[in-house]
């Protein structure tokens, strides 16, 4: 029998890029969806409506006739980027994870990926090399993504010693090609080549490219031991050196860079704005927070057991800046 790989959140840029790293294997796939959701869809998919917060929902990913051994990768989440833990976040990250562990124990999953983040992880300081740890805690961290995140990985690590065949993944900020959901660091590329972003802020965090993070997804999956933590990073870039390297690539002005106090004491009138206008604001308490950190964060681990080797963010941001032109048309694996 061919095993079944299942990625919830299969509309959400991680998600969707793993079914596209899995597009024409020999296994059956299968991708979770919100009810109504519009999300990239691939022939040989069979996708699946249903909500993590609503676990009879799930059910049909799990059963089926002559089903072969179960293999799930959980991706779905809310993120956000403001220091609150809302009820939403809470329901989706925490409560929704805690739904799959217990649908993924009375189905005897064969293994179980679990898509965490390294904001789970307790910050350093200034030039701090964060690796992973095995306990995970929300008082520890700060930010309601963070929390919820932190309080869902502990939840995981204890299904896998209860014997759950569990495997966490955290991947630092995501960027890169065929994003449709909305990422954060996309909208900042996106913002800038449109004249929409006011300027840079002094400040910069570890961006790893959205197709390295499915391709370790994915190797965690054979390869990752249970109940063991691989951090997905790439290395620390500074905002301005983002922003630079998106206008060596397609041109755009250079902008003001804001020292982080400056930018603090700017964020609130910079939220009002874009909420008049009716758009996301990227500088938040939060965002900005993140962006000060200074931590920097270790993929030795992955890249020793996973085979994990990140690429160089400049091709990440080319790629993404094509597929941006290209109006859906970039090619779908790279």
């Amino acid at each position: 029998m061919k095993k079944r790989i299942v990625v919830t959140g299969a509309g959400g840029h991680l998600g969707s890029t793993i079914l596209r790293l899995l597009h024409g294997s020999d296994a059956e796939l299968f991708g979770l969806v919100l009810p109504g959701e519009r999300a990239p869809r691939f022939s040989g998919i069979r996708y699946i409506e249903g909500d993590v917060r609503d676990r009879e929902s799930l059910r049909p990913l799990f059963e089926g006739e002559g089903m072969g051994p179960l293999y799930l990768i959980h991706t779905a989440g809310l993120i956000d980027i403001g220091r609150e833990v809302s009820p939403a976040l809470y329901a989706v990250n925490v409560e929704g994870t805690k739904n799959l562990l217990a649908l993924c124990a009375e189905y005897q999953v064969e293994r179980l990926v679990y898509v965490s983040s390294v904001h789970a992880i307790p910050e350093g300081g200034e030039r701090t090399v964060l690796r992973e740890v095995n306990r995970f805690s929300a008082d520890q961290v700060v930010g309601g993504y963070a929390k919820t995140k932190a309080e869902a990985t502990e939840a995981v690590l204890d299904a896998a010693r209860m014997g759950l065949p569990a495997v966490v993944v955290q991947p630092s900020g995501i960027l890169g090609p065929y994003d449709t959901s909305g990422n954060h660091l996309v909208q900042m590329v996106s913002d800038y080549l449109r004249g929409k972003l006011p300027a840079c802020v002094r400040g910069g965090y570890d961006f790893v490219d959205v197709r390295d993070v499915a391709a370790g997804c994915l190797s965690a999956l054979t390869r990752g031991c249970a109940g063991e933590c691989y951090i997905l990073s790439n290395r620390r870039y500074e905002l301005r050196e983002v922003l630079g390297m998106v206008r060596r690539i397609a041109g755009g002005r250079k902008l003001p860079v804001l020292p982080l106090a400056l930018a603090r004491m700017a964020a609130p009138a910079i939220q009002w704005r874009a909420r008049r206008r009716g758009e996301r604001p990227l500088y938040t308490s939060y965002s900005l927070h993140t962006l000060g950190t200074g931590d920097r964060f270790s993929h030795e681990k992955a890249t020793r057991e996973l085979g994990y080797h990140p690429r160089d963010l400049f091709l990440t941001l080319r790629d993404t800046v094509l597929w941006m032109r290209s109006g859906g048309k970039f090619p779908a694996v790279c």
